[in-house]
């Protein structure tokens, strides 16, 4: 039905499994085997794609077990750049300085790629590892862009790994009937996240609102949408189960408007009202788990600290948003057009040392710079805080 709401070439496919022992109850790689137009013959819960926002949590759980951040931790959503990587929020708009709980119901880019530069994209594909999800990489080398969904995984993985979650931190391995071991649990559990962490990632993630029409029954879940809009996930858990969705088109063409949220988050909880009756709370937080208000953390927890801070521009400082640093501009024999973010204006414009614009109010500008040559281009603002970056003009 989900599918059928949808078009004729959606396809849609679901993982259910009790993560206490790993043993998958359902597995649903499509709405109909035999249906062409959805591809119906691919099971979806064994194929690789883009995770989107749903590895966000397992970098969040990371971050508070390396004591870099706390759901109550300060921490800004502002205009960033990582070399060349410049990530942007999904609507374009940036919030300012908030709490990393709130960050992650959001589920904000800059935030979360900021910790795991932090952390080090190595410490992430290490947790995923021992968290048992396989993931391919494109290129075979992991950067940055993983957090928003750079990696291709499994829903079977993925809901594996949100039962770890519930598992207290501890891998779950999805497997059939056929494989349970005579204990019903795993003996290969292997830590991935402290119980502290892990629960405290299950509290910010209960706190996520319903989708509309939907029960409201405090689901910890989180959802996804890759890039072009060709996955749509949501996954959620309490104290037992866990149940992963996913849709999309199997050939991996763009489905316009297919959104996690709207999509696959009303069939995850149509999914956990049919699974049971009521959820299983995810019961208090474990005796090490530090609970207090952002002002009342220790002084290195109450806001985010990127590694590069102390040679980082004060907040507010003008930012060069075009030319970038070691850039190379043909200009054709035109003017140089400049562009400044942040700041107060008026800006005054340099190239080399010389003052080639002043009291300027506008934040894009063009310098009547065009002999090719390399230029040391700097903006001054109101409060005398300063921008460069080196260029060539050819």
């Amino acid at each position: 039905r989900a599918a059928a709401d949808h078009g004729e070439r959606l396809s849609v496919a679901i993982v259910a499994l009790d993560h206490r022992s790993g043993e998958i109850l359902a597995s649903v790689g499509s709405p109909a085997f035999d249906n062409d137009a959805r591809q119906g013959f691919i099971d979806m819960t064994r194929a690789f794609r883009s995770p989107g926002s749903t590895l966000k949590p397992l970098i969040y759980g990371l971050a508070f077990d390396e004591g870099l951040v706390h759901p109550e931790t300060l921490i800004d959503d502002r205009p960033v750049r990582f070399g060349t990587y410049a990530p942007q929020n999904f609507d374009g708009r940036f919030r300012g300085r908030l709490r990393v709980r709130e960050a992650l119901i959001q589920s904000l880019n800059i935030p979360v790629v900021s910790l795991l530069e932090a952390l080090g994209p190595a410490r992430l594909m290490a947790a995923l590892r021992r968290a048992g999800v396989e993931a391919r990489l494109p290129g075979g080398q992991a950067g940055l862009a993983v957090a928003l969904g750079g990696v291709g995984v499994r829903l079977t993985d993925m809901a594996g790994l949100y039962g770890m979650f519930g598992n207290g931190g501890r891998a779950v391995r999805p497997h059939y009937r056929l494989a349970v071991p005579p204990s019903g649990s795993l003996p290969d559990q292997a830590r991935v996240l402290s119980p502290e962490a892990a629960w405290q990632v299950g509290h910010i993630l209960a706190d996520m609102p319903s989708p509309p029409n939907a029960p409201r029954i405090r689901l910890a879940y989180k959802t996804g949408t890759s890039y072009g809009y060709r996955d749509a996930w949501a996954i959620g858990f309490d104290a037992e189960h866990a149940i992963g969705v996913w849709m999309g088109r199997a050939d991996g063409t763009p489905v316009p408007g297919a959104f996690g949220a709207e999509l696959a988050a009303p069939v995850l909880f149509e999914a956990f009202s049919r699974l049971k009756p009521r959820l299983a709370p995810l019961g208090p937080p474990p005796p090490g788990t530090l609970l207090l208000s952002g002002a009342a953390l220790p002084e290195p927890l109450r806001e985010f600290q990127p590694r590069d801070a102390l040679f980082a521009a004060p907040a507010g400082a003008p930012v060069m948003a075009f030319p970038p640093d070691g850039a190379v501009v043909e200009t054709d024999g035109a003017p140089l057009v400049v562009k400044v973010r942040e700041g107060r204006a008026p800006f005054t414009w340099l190239a080399n040392g010389a003052a080639l614009r002043v009291g300027a109010m506008r934040r894009e500008i063009e310098l009547p710079l065009t002999a090719p040559g390399f230029y040391t281009l700097s903006v001054i603002d109101a409060e005398g805080r300063a921008a460069r970056a080196n260029v060539e003009l050819r």
